[in-house]
């Protein structure tokens, strides 16, 4: 579905939004957010609404609102119809829309969680309604190694598995690897852009997903507008406000959108659960989000698990986090992503205690000589996917040794029955 542009959006376009052309530069005196807030409710209380500034007696409404907004300066915003002609065709020639808190399609989402905060205008390209479906909100930082990228790209896989959208920021590093990962898994993607909405959207690469529904790319900021580090952090709060739940995968302490998007949740918004990775190299600014509150990502094995944790209702971490880099895994090779899941991995259930228990205990017998990841899983008659979570547990416990080149484990049985 695409929105049709409101009359009411059209006032708030001319009030609040700097309708750009290209690369042309703002427009002095643009309602701020409390101007337009103020504004708003003062129609609210004499039983008007934008839209009535169209109307033949626009000028006693404008006289009505000065000592709100002063007249001059918003007969010439409301004069800018012209310009806002042009600038809607543009975005029609594509395929861009918009739609204001005034309208319906609007995501309940936003405003159900952050209120007056939640953004004025929204700008998109894609399906609408994807943005009130819920989902795994990814992020991390730009810089990032290839083990942090693939294993982004394997989160976007299982979530696509799972049926649950991912949402990210559209940034290159963790934010492009996680959506990837989903679309080419065939599932369905949110790109929330703190700028150039309008280049994002005639990238070829993403053409094909924005025409089939895969993907839906937003903007609370101008389709023009370019980057800007204020705008890029603040759209992270709608990041987390459309999603379920959130996963952060990396983050440099105490500085970066990543950081203040986590921080933000954690402190004051508390819309969603935040988790954080927990295997791989440790991190500073993951441990200090811990103890800040977040939760340990539990690193569903499958389809039904990840759905499961993304629709889980929130909750409050049962205990104080604890100090630290031991909680991540130190053995790297934990990060490396596996295969794509196969129908048969998505109808797996999820393994108890009471089966890991029996599992460990045919440690010694099966691996009494070296053997391969393949080897062990056909020993155990499981997935390859399910025999590297549970091999890599049991390296965690030391009851098996892991070697390398090539890869092989060995049980360790002193190990096995402490």
């Amino acid at each position: 579905m695409t929105p049709v542009l409101s009359s009411n959006t059209q006032v708030i376009l001319l009030l609040t939004a700097p309708l750009l052309l290209g690369k042309a530069g703002s427009t002095p005196g643009l309602l701020t957010p409390t101007e337009y807030g103020a504004l708003v409710r003062h129609l609210q209380d004499i039983k008007r609404q934008p839209s009535d500034f169209m109307t033949a007696d626009a000028d006693d409404l404008i006289d009505g609102c000065k000592l709100i907004i002063d007249q001059d300066r918003l007969k010439t915003l409301l004069g800018r119809g012209f310009l806002l002609s042009q600038v809607v065709e543009r975005w029609k020639a594509r395929s861009i829309w918009v739609v204001s808190r005034a309208d319906p399609e609007y995501p309940r989402r936003l405003k159900g969680r952050l209120r007056f905060k939640s953004p004025i205008l929204l700008y998109g390209c894609g399906q609408v309604d994807l943005l009130d479906h819920g989902g795994l909100a990814v992020v991390g930082s730009r810089h990032v190694d290839e083990t942090l990228v693939d294993y982004a790209i394997s989160i976007g896989n299982l979530a696509a598995l799972s049926g649950k959208p991912i949402i990210s920021g559209g940034a290159k590093g963790i934010d492009q690897a996680a959506m990837t990962g989903a679309l080419q898994a065939g599932g369905q993607v949110c790109g929330v852009l703190g700028d150039s909405l309008e280049r994002a959207v005639m990238a070829r690469e993403n053409r094909d997903y924005l025409r089939n529904g895969k993907l839906t790319l937003i903007s609370p900021y101008d389709p023009c507008a370019g980057f800007n580090t204020g705008n890029a952090m603040q759209r992270n709060k709608v990041i987390y406000a459309l999603s379920d739940a959130s996963l952060v995968v990396s983050a440099d302490l105490n500085k970066g959108g990543t950081w203040t998007g986590a921080a933000e949740q954690l402190d004051t918004l508390k819309s969603v659960p935040v988790y954080i990775r927990s295997t791989g190299e440790p991190s500073a600014g993951l441990t200090a989000l811990l103890k800040k509150g977040a939760q340990l990502w539990p690193n569903p094995h499958n389809a039904g698990a990840m759905r499961d944790l993304v629709e889980r209702p929130v909750q409050s971490p049962s205990e104080p986090a604890q100090d630290s880099f031991a909680l991540f895994a130190s053995d790297r090779s934990s990060m490396t992503p596996q295969p794509h899941p196969t129908t048969a991995d998505v109808a797996e259930p999820a393994p108890s205690e009471t089966i890991f228990a029996a599992v460990r205990l045919s440690v010694g017998a099966i691996m009494s000589s070296p053997k391969t990841e393949a080897e062990v899983a056909a020993a155990w008659d499981v997935s390859l996917p399910q025999a590297k979570l549970w091999l890599q547990r049991l390296v965690a416990q030391q009851a098996v040794e892991k070697t390398t080149k090539p890869v092989r484990y060995l049980a360790k049985p002193s190990a096995l029955f402490k």
